[in-house]
């Protein structure tokens, strides 16, 4: 579905990390965590492509959804400067996301890493309603951390940055030993070489990756987002067969 959300907000929430939230009927839609948004970047032909930003949260109630982003070249400081009323034009809700009702009664956890931590909040909405959840946050340092009382309200959580800074010194496979975390399911999102290590560390554990690849179409037309994987083909389109993908389907 193409359509044009208003934008509500668009504040910096840590070190050039920005939430934006966006209006429209059709917020109505976006019901499943784990999917993402196709944003057309500009007004005219300079940015060809759409920049595919995970859903954060949604408001079902006033048809308002939350995205965050890093502002980290040109199309993402066109993001930064729109302002209260300006028009966004989304295709969206995209992708595959999480099965919320897998799991009843059972202590989950949920780890992030950088922008990959957004996606996993309005998750741990969800599995909240009938779970323990956990989650274990990662960030570089002090300055790059947000949602940690977001995600307080539903969940445990720990903080791990890379320069100890704040929370726990180094990665989240550090507090998954720590805090004897290594048996539960899991649900994870955030950098390749992060969801590497959590897939060697938790191997043989269930649990599902929700990847950030740069995309070209978002539809599964023009194979920009092709990754290795287990299955039959070979191969798994992260636009169109993911982002969220069983934790050994995709060979990283």
């Amino acid at each position: 579905m193409i359509s044009d959300l208003r934008v509500m907000s668009n504040d910096e929430i840590a070190f050039n990390t920005y939430e934006m939230k966006l209006y429209g009927p059709a917020v109505a839609q976006y019901t499943m965590p784990g999917q993402f948004l196709h944003l057309r970047i500009g007004e005219g032909y300079e940015h060809m492509l759409r920049r595919p930003i995970s859903i954060a949260d949604v408001d079902l109630i006033r048809n308002v959804v939350t995205i965050v982003y890093k502002q980290l070249g040109e199309g993402t400081a066109w993001l930064r400067s729109r302002k209260p009323e300006d028009l966004i034009n989304v295709l969206g809700p995209q992708g595959n996301g999480f099965n919320v009702n897998q799991y009843s009664q059972e202590h989950l956890i949920v780890i992030g890493g950088g922008v990959g931590v957004p996606p996993l909040y309005y998750l741990t909405k969800q599995l909240a309603k009938n779970n323990k959840v956990t989650a274990i946050l990662g960030f570089q340092d002090q300055s790059s951390v947000f949602y940690e009382e977001a995600f307080s309200k539903f969940s445990e959580v720990y903080i791990a940055t890379n320069d100890g800074s704040y929370g726990e010194k180094g990665f989240v496979t550090d507090i998954l030993e720590s805090q004897q975390l290594t048996n539960h399911p899991y649900y994870a999102c955030g950098p390749t070489p992060m969801l590497k290590a959590i897939q060697n560390k938790l191997d043989g554990v269930s649990g599902y990756l929700s990847f950030e690849e740069r995309m070209g179409c978002g539809i599964g037309a023009c194979f920009a987002c092709v990754c290795e994987s287990t299955n039959q083909q070979g191969y798994v389109k992260i636009c169109q067969d993911g982002p969220v993908l069983k934790a050994r389907e995709v060979i990283l």
